[in-house]
């Protein structure tokens, strides 16, 4: 990826020279349905503080054809390596760039995709971090915000939508034009192009005299599943609850939400033109687990709309106080309106979204929550669970610290005082210090400065009548992995510590102690002299950010009781400690498969099964004695059929272990019950046997050996979606023998013809744990390849390559070897090496957690 990088200390010096007013752009997408390039004409207008000075605009295109600065044209050899030199500048500039750009296939950029279902052309931007230079000429930083005035030309019966609302189009030919508004100073990353045949359903958000128009939009293909009303009551719910505790009007004229195609992210939180994956509209059953999930994504998107788009961090060293702040705010605004569908959303952030944190917390990789964000390929690794789930939880300890009430006064303020502007971290803080009267200097740098997760374990001292006779929280500072930046550092805590006894079959909280854990050592007094709980645990009702430890006692009741909490929050609490000592090593991966068949058949929260579900996979695939995994899964698979044949017809749990089971069917009769399913041989009570059901259970015959290249085409017959190609290329790659493995890595590693999706579909299926002696020839092709991919593929697509093909599976001292050999020879770029040591330590991990369950055995 040469010539695309952009440093700090460029973007600071051009912000220096330049104040950038409005950008004119116009796109001809007429011919979108031939792909290849579409016009675009950029003419943007600017000042310089220094006449005569030398700058840039960024521009990724095939062809430039005219260069026009104040009047004069300049060569067209001025544009080189993504850049157009810009010389002799005066104080007010009109630059004028006619090119050619290109569609992409990547998700990147403007995406073009054709639906197989009607063979229409729908295209959509993507321009987070730095690709709306690959629609526009544009001076790419989140400082240099502008006006933006959208004219698109698009073929006769499409859609267009943009940041600002849809006009009617003009025009009597083939195609037509939409003139749009300026909209209102924003960044270019957040600016938008949705075109296209897509269908709207409309809505309104009023209050008092505030009318927002709301639109929705999918493919005609995904329209039968879209469920618009559920998603309206979601985003209206985020509407009252923001403006409310923001006391700031939601700043843009509408708010449309875009279903697309072959997204890479969850959203993007364009202004006012919100785009989303389009799995979240729903084509067969799932549980309210995904229903929850894709809540959370809308309220995510909704808060961005004050934080990031009305107000937007200056570099992207302050990208987390973007994406912290909303996946906090995401979560207030899911679990605190009355009425709310999910009350219970902090167990589901408990549960996954600080799991991620953790796990992301303890790479090589790991960093400062305000991390040195030196260039652009540093941020486009820098979305990840520090980011969003790290900083979201340091926020909520944040809250607990100064108030809600105060953290939002001291909001309202910041939004005030810096709308339409750039920020950086000081200016919040200083915000929240005013209205809540604490310094937050100390706490910034021991929470935002520091990398690394501590450590809570209880330390308790009874009697013979199991009378407390010493009570203290142990607090650690594990030491960073090797060539991680900063240092282990201490943390102050403020968490509760809750007592929990078996009541008529139920633990339930009988005591709750909230204080500051600061230092190695926190004695805790109030506990001396009472009995002993069933379970101590530390850091209830989730108040901090830290690794959970259960003492002996604690751990051998919750062995036999985790399903008996009687509420969700501390069981999701106890899953993830048991899930952290496992990877940890300090629980044995046995051990955990046995808490997991103990505790899920009574777990009720349907997000914290199917999370439970995933990692006793992933434990026993990675995490246990490969003497023994055999015998592990065999048990997982047979518990898994216990539990689908025992779930309540057409419930929620049911269809988690219909898939549970369909992921690690074994025994011949798991595997004809499978078959039986999938032809309509076999029927269990209330299970519906939908779309995708029916690609789950063939992936797995099919990585079996028990269903053929027949059988998938059969499938595809069925569901000739593009879903469906892609779970046929998931199928195809599964296949177990040599020749199918050949063929999935020579259409994603030596062809770059493969869509970003089903690229990712077909790496799915080469990576089936099962099928280890047929990937091990794969370990040397991968680091030879590793180069090439980088340099020649988008930042995208070779993420997607470098991650997913990395041999997670082969956890073996070679593997380390090969890593490191290949690290010390090739010198990689800093983005590169960081995706291949980050997937190095997963094998590092893993192979210590196989010597603590073999140990276990």
């Amino acid at each position: 990826m040469p010539g695309t990088n952009l440093t700090r200390e460029e973007a600071r010096t051009r912000a220096a020279l330049l104040h950038v007013d409005a950008y004119d752009i116009e796109l001809d997408l007429s011919s979108a349905r031939d792909g290849g390039t579409f016009r675009s004409t950029t003419v943007v207008r600017f000042t310089a503080n220094a006449p005569g000075a030398a700058t840039f605009i960024d521009l990724v295109a095939p062809t430039v054809h005219e260069i026009v600065l104040n009047g004069a044209p300049v060569d067209v050899s001025a544009f080189a390596d993504s850049r157009i030199a810009l010389t002799g500048l005066a104080a007010e500039n009109e630059l004028r760039v006619v090119a050619d750009c290109a569609y992409t296939n990547t998700g990147e950029g403007l995406h073009r995709f054709v639906d197989p279902v009607d063979g229409e052309t729908y295209l959509y931007s993507q321009f987070e971090v730095p690709d709306a230079r690959r629609v526009f000429a544009s001076f790419e930083q989140p400082d240099l915000k502008a006006s933006f005035r959208f004219t698109v030309t698009a073929p006769r019966g499409w859609v267009v939508v943009s940041n600002s609302p849809t006009p009617e189009p003009t025009g009597d030919g083939e195609a037509q034009v939409w003139s749009f508004s300026p909209t209102g100073r924003i960044s270019s990353y957040i600016t938008a192009i949705i075109a296209g045949p897509y269908v709207g359903v409309f809505d309104e958000f009023a209050d008092g005299a505030q009318r927002v128009p709301l639109g929705i939009y999918c493919r005609p293909s995904l329209k039968e599943f879209l469920d618009a009303e559920a998603i309206f009551d979601v985003t209206k719910q985020g509407f009252r609850y923001f403006q409310e505790k923001f006391d700031f009007a939601y700043p843009f004229e509408k708010y449309d939400q875009l279903f697309v195609p072959e997204f890479n992210a969850g959203a993007m939180e364009n202004a006012g033109a919100v785009t989303f994956r389009d799995q979240y509209v729903f084509r067969s059953k799932v549980t309210d687990a995904s229903y929850e999930a894709r809540a959370t994504t809308i309220l995510h998107e909704l808060a961005h709309m004050w934080f990031g788009n009305l107000v937007t961090m200056e570099w992207w060293n302050d990208l987390w106080l973007n994406e912290s702040f909303a996946t906090y705010a995401e979560m207030v605004a899911l679990v605190e309106p009355d009425g709310t569908r999910w009350p219970n959303g902090w167990t589901t952030f408990a549960n996954q979204m600080k799991t991620w944190a953790y796990r992301q917390d303890q790479l090589p990789s790991t960093h400062p929550i305000m991390a040195e964000i030196n260039d652009l390929e540093d941020v486009m690794v820098n979305f990840d669970g520090i980011t969003y789930a790290k900083g979201a939880s340091v926020l909520k300890q944040l809250v607990a610290y100064v108030g809600q009430d105060a953290f939002f006064k001291g909001v309202q303020a910041y939004f005030k005082q810096h709308a339409w502007g750039n920020t950086r971290l000081a200016d919040l803080l200083g915000a929240l210090e005013e209205t809540s009267g604490r310094d937050l200097k100390t706490w910034s740098t021991a929470w935002l400065e520091t990398a690394g997760i501590n450590v809570l374990r209880p330390e308790i001292e009874v009697d013979a009548e199991g009378v407390i006779t010493s009570f203290a929280v142990r607090q650690e500072a594990p030491a960073l992995p090797e060539g991680a930046k900063g240092e282990a550092a201490l943390r102050p805590h403020r968490i509760a510590v809750g007592g929990y006894q078996l009541v008529e079959g139920k633990l339930v909280r009988t005591e709750r102690i909230e204080l500051d854990v600061d230092g190695p050592l926190t004695p805790v007094p109030q506990l001396t002299g009472r009995q002993r709980p069933a379970v101590v645990l530390l850091n209830d009702d989730d108040l901090s950010y830290a690794k959970l430890r259960l003492d002996e006692a604690s751990l051998a009741t919750v062995t036999a009781h985790l399903g008996d909490f009687a509420e969700p929050l501390p069981r999701a609490l106890v899953w993830a400690a048991a899930w952290d000592m496992t990877r940890d090593g300090e629980l044995a991966a046995r051990d955990y498969l046995e808490l997991a068949v103990a505790g899920l058949p009574k777990e009720s929260d349907i997000g914290v099964v199917q999370s439970v579900q995933r990692q006793v996979k992933l434990a026993l695939d990675l995490y246990a004695d490969p003497a023994w995994r055999e015998a592990g899964l065999t048990r997982w698979a047979t518990v898994a059929e216990e539990n689908l044949r025992a779930a309540d017809p057409g419930s929620d749990h049911q269809l988690a272990w219909a898939k549970a089971l369909a992921s690690v069917a074994r025994a011949p009769q798991q595997l004809a019950l499978l078959a039986g399913l999938l032809d309509g041989s076999a029927e269990l009570d209330g299970l519906a046997v939908d779309t995708d059901l029916r690609w789950d259970l063939l992936t797995r015959l099919v990585a079996t050996g028990q269903a053929d290249e027949a059988a998938i085409e059969a499938e595809l017959a069925r569901d000739s979606t593009a879903a469906g190609q892609e779970r046929a290329a998931t199928c195809r790659a599964a296949r177990p023998h040599a020749a199918a493995k050949a063929e999935a890595w020579a259409s994603v590693v030596d062809s770059d013809k493969l869509t970003n999706y089903v690229q990712d579909a077909v790496i799915s299926g080469f990576n089936v744990a099962d099928q280890r002696e047929l990937l091990a020839p794969y370990v040397a092709k991968y680091f030879d390849s590793l180069k090439s991919v980088w340099e020649t593929r988008s930042h995208e697509i070779a993420q997607q390559i470098i991650v997913g093909l990395y041999p997670s599976y082969q956890v073996d001292p070679a593997t380390l070897e090969a890593t490191d050999a290949w690290l010390a020879a090739a010198e990689p770029a800093p983005a590169l090496a960081r995706l291949v040591v980050e997937s190095r330590a997963g094998v590092e991990r893993a192979l210590k957690a196989q010597a603590a369950d073999r140990a276990r055995g």
